[in-house]
């Protein structure tokens, strides 16, 4: 991710991709005047959009793309949606910069509508509708230029652009200010590079991420400007010939410019952030389930032992885990989130109820430790088999040995190749992506008393052990334990799977045939079809196969 890839790795990158494209699409200079990119936000915002907030890369071309919007909203027509609108930012230069751009639409656009025999402006000279900080069209409406004091958007109404919104002074102020736009069909856009974890933009990111705000969202990252053209178009502007080898060099010279500040400058990364995920106060208030947790570490030789001793070592646990199953309450619906580990770490397990209310309740957990992968297959069956009829999801960690248990269980109680598909075992492999969009969402799950975990002292330390890394929160590299044996954050991570499966709901179906009178034996006969359900006729879908729905 990020400035992780060396110039070499991604001039290689660039020219497999440009050698898979048709030459038409490949050549510098064919793509539409806006980038993809960049014509998405467009579309996005005429359509149905109140707020957008955009993380971004610097000096991408976003605000460029968004004087297109404006000219196009304010020089229509009220029927057809036109408004007002108004940019802030934090400095003059950036302000007279959108302005300019806008006049640079405006003029391109008047020439376009000219050929319809329609007009952007009242006068026959353009330039006298365009000063610094304010430019006219026959519409009635105006793209102005404002401070980025609350007070100035008071009284006013139309669509309000805040650019660079994480360095203006108030942006809390001024968000307030702006949404009241919203009840007269106006419109709030908010985009910027990141200025520290803990600025107000990051915090409205994350509350959106985490699903606390209906507001809309996208991400704009350097390298995938980059991977839509954005260097293509330098080169096209400035006379240059493009070649993947020269996008390397200057893509890597940039990332070198920016140094330690590349990741928050470039890749929509927010700086200043380190230390606990949690506070340990909040989630010793979320661990009030007092199931015991099952563990279970087998002995070194374990493997060498004859087929007796091995079946010996495992049925005390075996036994416990059934007890533990059959007081469980099987009417509300479950999910599981399993952290595979085998040497160094441990497995860990946790079973979450999801309860009428939607808070999700931890009812089973377990620890494996020198655990091989056939026992912990037949510990995950036996849950499995238990919930079976009310089991709705389960993500396993699949980023290495852990992706064989999960494809051997996805064979029995279906594989679910992507969150939209269908199967109830999910394979996860992590990545920042993975982190950075499922994690906001547990953090509220905890502040907002909606999650209750069973109360131990070493699960407390693993979910202690997420840090914010490079503004994301996930386990670092670093071991811990507090009781000789090292542990890696490993129930953090499987209360994070579980979580997550938790929220892709979809239901199981199933039906049973009714017997038709006068029923014939020819082909249109179905009562005489196999029946897999041996509790009645009718076929019962596997477990997995469903129609999915949101909650």
């Amino acid at each position: 991710m990020g400035n992780t890839l060396t110039a070499t790795e991604w001039e290689d990158q660039r020219r497999e991709a440009m050698a898979a494209m048709p030459d038409v699409i490949a050549e510098v200079g064919l793509p539409k005047v806006l980038l993809p990119y960049q014509a998405r936000t467009v579309k996005l915002l005429d359509g149905t959009c109140p707020v957008l907030f955009v993380e971004k890369s610097r000096r991408i071309g976003l605000t460029w793309g968004l004087a297109a919007y404006a000219v196009m909203r304010a020089g229509r027509q009220k029927a057809a949606g036109g408004m007002d609108v108004m940019y802030i930012s934090y400095s003059r230069e950036m302000t007279r910069e959108f302005i300019d751009a806008c006049a640079m639409w405006a003029r391109a656009f008047e020439v376009a509508v000219g050929e319809v025999e329609e007009t952007l402006f009242d006068q026959d000279d353009a330039d006298k509708a365009i000063n610094a900080f304010r430019i006219k069209f026959a519409s009635g409406f105006e793209i102005m230029a404002l401070s980025s004091a609350p007070r100035g958007l008071r009284g006013k109404q139309g669509v309000i652009i805040v650019d660079e919104a994480a360095f203006v002074d108030s942006l809390k102020e001024l968000l307030k200010a702006a949404l009241a736009f919203l009840m007269w069909g106006g419109q709030v856009i908010v985009c910027s590079t990141h200025d520290g974890v803990d600025n107000e933009f990051n915090a409205q990111i994350q509350d959106i991420l985490s699903l606390k705000s209906k507001f809309q969202h996208i991400r704009i990252d350097f390298d995938q400007a980059l991977t839509e053209g954005l260097y293509q178009r330098i080169c096209l502007v400035t006379g240059k010939t493009w070649t993947p080898a020269a996008e390397a060099k200057w893509r890597q010279d940039i990332i070198d410019f920016y140094g330690d500040g590349a990741d928050e400058e470039l890749f929509c990364v927010p700086s200043l952030s380190s230390g606990a995920w949690l506070p340990a106060p909040l989630i010793e208030a979320r661990m009030t389930v007092q199931t015991p947790v099952l563990r279970l570490e087998l002995p070194a030789d374990y493997m060498f032992r004859s087929r007796l001793d091995q079946a010996s070592a495992m049925a005390p646990f075996i036994e416990e885990l059934r007890a533990q199953l059959a007081q469980l309450d099987l009417a509300p619906q479950f999910a599981f989130g399993f952290d595979f580990a085998r040497v160094a770490d441990l497995t860990a397990g946790s079973l979450m109820a999801i309860e009428q209310r939607l808070k999700r309740r931890e009812v089973l957990a377990f620890e494996l430790r020198n655990v091989p992968g056939v026992e912990q297959k037949l510990i995950v069956r036996t849950i499995f088999e238990h919930v079976r009829s009310r089991l709705i999801g389960a993500a396993f960690d699949a980023t290495g040995m852990g992706w064989t248990v999960a494809e051997d269980l996805g064979r029995e109680f279906g594989l679910r190749e992507d969150p939209e598909g269908s199967g109830i075992v999910i394979a996860v492999k992590f990545s920042e992506e993975w982190y950075r969009l499922h994690m906001p969402p547990l953090k509220v799950a905890f502040e907002d008393d909606m999650l209750a975990l069973i109360a131990d002292a070493e699960h407390l330390a693993d979910i202690r052990a997420i840090k914010i890394v490079r503004g994301i929160a996930r386990v670092p590299a670093l071991r811990e334990g507090s009781t000789g044996k090292k542990r890696h954050g490993d129930h953090g991570i499987a209360i994070a799977l579980a979580h997550w499966a938790s929220r892709l709901r979809f239901v199981e179906y199933h039906y049973q045939a009714v017997s038709r009178p006068n029923a014939g034996t020819g082909p249109t006969d179905y009562t005489d079809l196999p029946n897999e359900d041996d509790s009645g006729g009718g076929y019962r879908a596997p477990l997995g196969a469903g129609l999915r729905g949101s909650i």
